[in-house]
């Protein structure tokens, strides 16, 4: 039996995106072993996981913080890993994952490391020269670590739950944070949105969030007829089971896209600084429901954490309410009425 080390160390987006080719890969090949490397967070996102894939959570800001700390990890792995046939996927590409990968594929063991793509994306969002060409998916790029250890990564997973809930009304998600200020709508406009989207019969609004933007989408939830708010108030866990009932999510390029296309729920994405075409697109999500502006300063960011070069992020502020509810009128009759 082959014993696979996967690693991918970052933001829960990024492990979500990981997820449907982890699953995939777990399920075709039952009589390996998987051991998934990823912050302790991210466990919580391993819902009904094929049983040949285990979670390793890992503490970057506690027992594993620093040097010290990866000493005591790559420790802690040994034990686990030191099979007689061990391969390592490197999803993640950077100083901490590199050791490791050393570490591991001592004695010949395979170990295969995503190209992330830098060059290309670097010349995505350069200010002058722009090259605005669609690039690899970051699930892509996941698919081809595995295939260089000779699996076979086609995608076969349908969702991490079997089927959505029967409802007698309409539920939309709207999750208006995100963490980088050059991917978030503002919040004004927003507020737009959901009062727009209050006023319509039938219709149930929750608002997603984390415990510090809670009291902001309170005052939300109070203002607003059909609205609640669930920010601060659930597990990762639960919030994916809530996810799975709703019929449409409105998210920024932020990580509850991700989480929302785990479960197959469709998303109106709103993006600023960053761009579908840098790979992070949400999965099986359709690309009609990313709205955008085409300005020639787009994107002028990978991960929207550069300052804007106008300084007025026209790309979100010229973004109107009106643009996004017409998004989220057509996504829904699309979803409720069409074959």
């Amino acid at each position: 039996m082959t014993t696979t080390l996967v690693i991918r160390l970052s933001s829960l987006g990024d492990v979500a995106i990981a997820i449907p080719v982890l699953y995939s890969v777990a399920e075709r090949y039952p009589d390996d072993r998987f051991i998934c490397l990823t912050q302790s967070a991210g466990e919580s996102l391993f819902v009904n996981a094929p049983s040949n894939l285990a979670v390793f959570p890992v503490s970057l800001k506690g027992r594993h913080k620093g040097i010290k700390g990866l000493v005591r990890l790559m420790r802690e792995l040994s034990p686990v890993l030191l099979k007689k046939e061990l391969k390592t996927a490197d999803l993640h590409g950077v100083i901490r994952s590199f050791i490791l990968d050393f570490r591991f594929g001592c004695g010949g063991n395979r170990v295969a490391v995503i190209d992330k793509g830098r060059k290309e994306k670097r010349r995505l969002v350069r200010r002058k020269h722009k090259i605005p060409e669609p690039l690899k998916t970051t699930q892509e790029r996941y698919r081809e670590v595995f295939e260089k250890l000779g699996y076979d990564s086609s995608l076969c997973f349908t969702g991490l739950f079997s089927e959505k809930p029967a409802k007698d009304h309409i539920r939309i998600g709207i999750a208006p944070f995100a963490k980088h200020k050059g991917k978030m709508y503002p919040l004004e406009s927003m507020e737009k949105v959901v009062s727009l989207l209050s006023e319509l019969p039938n219709l149930q609004i929750t608002l997603w969030g984390n415990k510090n933007e809670r009291d902001r989408l309170e005052l939300w939830a109070e203002k607003y007829s059909n609205v609640s708010s669930v920010a601060g108030q659930m597990s990762l866990r639960e919030e994916l089971f809530l996810m799975n009932q709703l019929d449409l999510m409105v998210s920024m390029d932020s990580a509850n896209m991700h989480f929302a296309s785990l479960v197959n729920t469709p998303v109106i994405s709103i993006w600023g600084a960053t761009h579908p075409y840098a790979g992070f697109y949400g999965f099986n999500q359709d690309p009609v429901n990313a709205v955008q502006l085409n300005l020639p300063c787009r994107p002028c960011s990978v991960f929207g954490n550069k300052l804007c070069c106008r300084g007025d992020y026209a790309c979100l502020t010229q973004i109107t309410p009106e643009m996004i509810t017409e998004r989220i009128g057509t996504a829904l009759i699309n979803k409720l009425y069409l074959p």
